[in-house]
């Protein structure tokens, strides 16, 4: 056992006096010690439920003779942080995650771990740390939030409160029918009830195989989040035992089936910094460019908000990930042979499984669309890509050519569009809001939200060196890549510049002559950093672009 090395000999007697002083007995020394990293925090409604799945997750890991021993890790609300200088704060978490678990695991040499995340960074870090220390390993998320109901019945999600509050600038919405929204779009603890960045990343821990069934779809509040909890404690003794550890799992071809699920589910374009982040540190190469291969033959299968009107507990009542993945194999198109935690192939998995709704979860053969739910564009204004979640873009956006409105900040652009100052036709440019540019590359959902809630969504795009949360819809275009900060081309655009967008032949470009492009590059100089101490001076000295997935350089 890895712990060994701090439990066995006379050499490591003044270990074992710590581990007494914690109360441990000698009976529980003796076993192996699991790691519980427990995400749990007064702040993040996705976070607040996280004690009772520890607590759960440690007698699961007792009953099959573990001994747990829990340590913390941070998350982020992006809802909370969105829309002021604490946005920057999110992404750049991601890696402080991945780093303070593989030190905590390094250092106390845990046997195995049960990884119990839940919100946008945090899944994703952890992911990386867990391909990082390679110790076997399971994942336990929190689950999703109920989907909240308005006085007169509808259902809604966070992404209507932040479109309200658009529609309220718009004068289409009056202050109580904000309120309306602000008292119930978010009605129990849980991650955001559509398919956004926190939903999408659990699913898709699922999907490559880190997770069992129900993980990235069983409601925060159901008491079968409880027992699944239970059944990943007991299940990692078993990992331990037969030593099936997360590079065994996260292969080229898992990494390729979560792709082909993320692309029929119509997750967040999150989803495109992050798997690159993790397969990189699991060895795996995964470029922009695998993506459209991806989706040229994934059908898109869901519609969750905010592309559509239903939840992730409208998902896991058609029977979640796996009926999703069951319907993809039908036509082939994921690796059945892969390992997963459960100890057997994804065939075994799937076995028995049936798509129980299909108004939920398309058929394979009735799909939303033939492609998947997700495009990476490329053009001059992005020559190494960027993506948009095509899924929840209207079908008059999914072409569109129109003058440049530019902005150097998500400030500018919001301030711009309460204003009235952005009419239909736009291309709203934010720039300099990249991974280093930021710094920590900030989502642009206010913008986005009021564009859509001033009744813009289906005549203007956006198109940012920055990101979008997963409650983005329309033609939204995030990740552009080189970004501003480092002289990527949309650091050249000016107002009126033309734009040509076609989401359906992945392009994306500015209609400006190389002639003129080369003037503006020879007298464009980069602005000075916005942040020059602290963490995030030193995450932008060291951050790669969004297309390498925003890693840091070693």
């Amino acid at each position: 056992m890895y712990s060994d090395n701090i439990k066995k000999g006379v050499e490591r007697a003044p270990n074992r006096s710590l581990l007494y002083a914690l109360g441990l007995t000698e009976e529980e020394m003796n076993r192996p010690l699991v790691g519980i990293v427990s995400s749990y925090n007064e702040i993040v409604p996705g976070h607040m439920n996280l004690d009772k799945v520890a607590e759960a997750v440690k007698a699961g890991v007792r009953a099959a003779g573990g001994t747990p021993i829990m340590f913390p890790a941070i998350a982020v609300c992006d809802g909370i942080a969105m829309g002021h200088v604490g946005m920057k704060y999110s992404l750049v978490t991601r890696d402080l995650i991945a780093d303070s678990t593989e030190a905590m695991v390094m250092a106390h040499q845990f046997d195995g771990l049960v990884m119990i995340p839940n919100c946008d960074k945090n899944v994703p870090g952890l992911l990386m740390a867990a391909a990082r220390v390679n110790v076997p390993t399971i994942f336990c998320s929190g689950g999703p939030m109920l989907a909240g109901h308005l006085k007169d019945g509808r259902r809604t999600c966070l992404s209507h409160m932040f479109e309200a509050v658009g529609a309220y600038h718009a004068g289409t919405l009056d202050e109580s029918g904000v309120a309306d929204y602000e008292e119930n779009a978010c009605p129990s603890c849980g991650a955001c009830s559509g398919m956004y960045t926190a939903n999408s990343m659990n699913c898709l821990t699922e999907a490559i195989g880190m997770a069992l069934s129900g993980n990235g779809t069983v409601p925060a509040p159901y008491s079968a989040r409880i027992r699944l909890a239970k059944k990943a404690g007991m299940k990692i003794m078993e990992l331990i035992e037969k030593n099936i550890r997360p590079r065994d799992i996260m292969t080229p071809a898992a990494f390729h089936n979560a792709e082909t699920v993320d692309m029929a589910l119509g997750c967040s374009t999150n989803t495109m910094l992050h798997l690159p982040a993790i397969a990189h540190e699991a060895g795996v190469e995964l470029s922009l460019d695998m993506s459209n291969d991806i989706s040229a033959h994934t059908p898109n299968l869901c519609h969750l908000a905010p592309a559509g009107d239903t939840f992730m507990e409208d998902l896991d009542r058609a029977g979640g990930v796996y009926a999703v993945r069951k319907e993809l194999t039908a036509k082939g198109l994921l690796d059945t042979g892969v390992k997963t935690v459960t100890g057997k192939t994804m065939a075994e998995n799937l076995e028995g499984v049936k798509n129980l709704d299909h108004t939920v979860i398309r058929p394979i053969d009735d799909p939303y669309s033939q492609n998947g739910g997700i495009a990476v564009l490329k053009g001059n204004l992005a020559p190494d890509g960027c993506v948009v979640k095509q899924s929840a873009v209207a079908p008059e956006m999914m072409r569109h050519e129109g003058p440049a409105r530019v902005f150097n900040s998500e400030e500018e652009a919001i301030s711009a569009i309460y204003a009235g100052s952005i009419h239909a036709g736009d291309v709203v440019v934010i720039r300099y809001e990249g991974p280093k540019g930021g710094p920590g590359m900030r989502e642009m959902l206010n913008p986005t939200s009021a564009i859509c809630g001033m009744g813009l969504g289906e005549s203007v795009a956006l198109i940012t060196d920055g990101r979008f949360s997963g409650a983005t819809r329309g033609a939204a275009i995030g990740h552009v890549s080189p970004e501003a900060a480092s002289g990527g081309n949309i650091a050249l655009v000016e107002e009126g510049d033309l734009i040509a967008i076609d989401i359906t032949a992945c392009s994306i470009e500015l209609k400006v002559s190389g002639e003129e492009l080369e003037r503006r590059r020879n007298a464009w100089v980069c602005p000075e950093p916005r942040v020059k101490t602290g963490y995030l001076a030193r995450y932008a000295k060291l951050v790669s672009s969004a297309d390498k997935g925003a890693v840091l350089s070693v």
